[in-house]
């Protein structure tokens, strides 16, 4: 069975590693000052932090309906069904109305609600891929992605509280106090919520509380303290030389394991700002 694997921008798969990996990447709309842009087509990473540094007013939006049937009603000229995989429902709304959206095209496109984004949903569309390539169907591709959607983690640390306080995230006493302190927060992303993990007041600090963290779930959740069947990644927001560095420190505790290094997705990203690091996991999927 021929089967188009399509993801949105969160994932952080661009333009071009899509077209090279046979993915088609629904790219996610931002509005920006008043203007739509679009991520990785008319909107790029640095000139997206550029606009966020000045100030601008940026709000996020789900892609509009008649772009995601379009890209599907072109694709099923050449394909025989489609796999496609959003951002958490629990984060967007795109996935539901997607879900909806697919009950038109009698079994042809499946929507899987496996609650990731980021460098998780990125890991999921590698895997169905995969999946692909060994001949599964695409239902059992949905099937299988659903079953381990919550055996996966993301913690980050935030370097600035201004967006968050931007974002009503959190009150303007409480960024302020806790910049007064030097308080970095470390979020963690669990499928369906972005939620407050533990607060720290350096890097060093925040990457042993990460680490910590993702241990735990080695050992707890995973039952794989070595991380032999399980992916690590790393994630940040124009921080690369701190996560290349973290990379190196990781790969003496898991040798054995490929460590990903990628920018966090701009949906989590106009709400944290620059300067973040994130490290996560996702469990390997048995196909």
């Amino acid at each position: 069975m021929k089967i188009a694997i399509i993801t949105d921008s969160n994932s952080g798969i661009t333009q071009i590693e899509g077209k090279e990996k046979g993915i088609f990447v629904l790219p996610m709309p931002f509005m920006i000052n008043g203007t739509t842009y679009f991520e990785d087509i008319d909107l790029k990473q640095p000139q997206f932090y550029d606009m966020l540094e000045d100030g601008a007013d940026i709000s996020t939006s789900q892609p509009a309906p008649a772009s995601v049937t379009d890209l599907w009603d072109s694709l099923l000229k050449e394909y025989e069904a489609i796999v496609h995989i959003p951002m958490s429902s629990g984060l967007s709304s795109s996935c539901q109305t997607a879900l909806m959206l697919s009950q038109d095209y009698e079994g042809k496109v499946w929507v899987v609600n496996n609650q990731r984004i980021s460098v998780t949903q990125r890991q999921s569309v590698l895997d169905a891929v995969e999946m692909v390539q060994k001949g599964y169907q695409a239902d059992q591709i949905k099937e299988k992605l659903e079953e381990v959607k919550f055996e996966s983690s993301i913690y980050i640390m935030v370097d600035t509280l201004k967006y968050l306080k931007k974002g009503g995230r959190i009150t303007p006493a409480a960024a302020a106090l806790g910049t007064l302190l030097r308080i970095k927060p470390v979020l963690q992303i669990q499928g369906e919520k972005l939620d407050a993990f533990s607060k720290v007041r350096t890097l060093k600090q925040a990457k042993t509380v990460m680490l910590a963290a993702i241990q735990k779930d080695l050992e707890n959740r995973f039952q794989d303290p070595e991380a032999r069947n399980t992916h690590l990644e790393i994630a940040h927001t124009q921080n690369q030389e701190a996560a290349e560095e973290f990379k190196k420190e990781l790969s003496v505790i898991y040798p054995e394991t490929d460590i990903v290094i990628c920018p966090l997705s701009l949906s989590v990203s106009c709400h944290i700002g620059p300067g973040s690091l994130a490290l996560a996991c996702s469990k390997k999927v048995e196909c």
